[in-house]
């Protein structure tokens, strides 16, 4: 006599029902989870600081660079391109000189490209949207009749938030042998 299929299909129906509920109750669990992080790290604050210093120390990477890169041939350009990069003192320095700049790097004939090689932010307020970071920067110097040498420079630069963006407040070069 073979023992009644019914009870066992009903057995195996139930374990089917028991894996297959605890299988979605894990994966409930994890995306809930995962939710959950996800919202807690969105209003981080310490991401917010870190974006907020990736961001500054970019702007600054790239001014820098921008300041200490013109060429002779494009001086409207780059010199517009200077005062597109600052703000407050320094801007305001720049424009009184833009015109004596612009004759002096006329009748030098000299190019200049800048390359920042290294920088970090050393000092960030994300309230006030002021930052500073510091940089050395490799400066191609071409002059209009000669050689083409290489100048190592390091520099300490004062940005501010205007808007959207960082841009430089000032920029002061660091001696060597000073810290």
């Amino acid at each position: 006599m073979t023992p009644p299929k019914a009870p066992v299909r009903a057995a195996v129906r139930r374990r089917a029902t028991l894996v297959w509920t605890a299988g979605w109750t894990v994966a409930a669990l994890l995306l809930g989870l995962a939710a959950w992080s996800y919202a807690a790290t969105r209003g981080d604050d310490a991401l917010r600081f870190g974006k907020a210093r990736d961001a500054a120390l970019a702007a600054g990477r790239q001014d820098i660079a921008r300041l200490n890169t013109v060429d002779a041939a494009h001086l409207d350009r780059d010199l517009g391109l200077w005062l597109d990069a600052t703000t407050g003192p320094l801007h305001d320095q720049l424009t009184r000189t833009h015109s004596a700049d612009t004759d002096q790097l006329k009748a030098s004939g000299t190019s200049t490209r800048g390359t920042v090689t290294d920088a970090a932010v050393t000092e960030l307020d994300t309230r006030a949207g002021t930052a500073k970071v510091i940089a050395t920067v490799q400066v191609r110097v071409t002059p209009r009749d000669g050689t083409a040498t290489t100048d190592r420079k390091r520099f300490e630069a004062g940005l501010s938030r205007t808007g959207g963006s960082w841009k430089l407040t000032a920029l002061t070069a660091v001696p060597v042998g000073a810290s």
